[in-house]
């Protein structure tokens, strides 16, 4: 039942995701799974590893999944923000490419 929680926690802090720039690593459904990951990793490891014996879950069950589907969710922005220059990057030299093709193409 604890996972129950921790998973609807992370679904909970997921939907904020929208009010932040689209930088997800894996877009907005990669923020998905990642803030849900993060949510059961940190329900799992605090306080104690492990499930708790608790039937059902208290509030602090639910507690516990807020720090790792926070940090999950800061650093898959994080890690997808630092590709982004390099995706524009990629994708101005592309299109550079097509349209020097397009102009040989033309001239021929």
């Amino acid at each position: 039942m604890s996972i129950l929680v921790w998973t609807m926690m992370g679904i909970g802090f997921w939907h904020f995701a929208v009010l932040v720039p689209d930088r997800f690593r894996g877009g907005i459904i990669g923020a998905f799974f990642t803030a849900i990951a993060g949510a059961i990793a940190s329900g799992l490891l605090l306080p104690t590893p492990g499930l708790p014996a608790d039937n059902p879950p208290g509030v602090d069950e639910a507690l516990y999944a807020i720090p790792g589907s926070l940090l999950a969710l800061a650093a898959s922005w994080w890690s997808g923000a630092r590709r982004e220059p390099q995706r524009a990057a990629d994708l101005a030299a592309e299109l550079a490419a097509e349209e020097l093709h397009e102009r040989s193409r033309s001239a021929a």
